[in-house]
């Protein structure tokens, strides 16, 4: 049984920073990928940023320069940095954890429940 549960979120000004944390329990076998998605109101869920087992990250490019994915390994967790939040990041933030073959295709995926990030004046 997999959980992982996010922690973190909450409102803030625009221009303001939040960090968001993802703790995965339970047993994840194989090489993992982490990342952070979120989800607006009427809009389909987006990548937001991914960080591989080897710490190769990527992002969407309306967080490029704002953003930073990292992670532990010793502690499962990974987390996001958002510095200069603007009103279009208000979402619903979801952790990921997807599991990859050597090949890199992913075999597993993992969500957690989401925390709401709220960017307003």
């Amino acid at each position: 049984q997999v959980q992982l549960v996010e922690s973190g979120g909450g409102s803030v000004q625009p221009g303001g920073s939040l960090r968001l944390s993802c703790a995965a329990s339970g047993s994840i076998f194989g090489r993992k990928v982490m990342g952070w998605y979120r989800q607006a109101p009427g809009r389909q869920r987006e990548l937001v940023a991914t960080i591989g087992s080897s710490g190769s990250t990527n992002y969407s490019d309306s967080v490029k320069g704002r953003f930073t994915i990292s992670r532990d390994n010793a502690k499962n967790t990974v987390y996001l940095q958002m510095n200069s939040l603007k009103p279009e990041d208000t979402a619903v933030y979801y952790c990921n954890v997807a599991t990859v073959d050597t090949l890199g295709y992913r075999v597993g995926n993992y969500w957690g429940q989401g925390t709401q990030v709220t960017v307003s004046s």
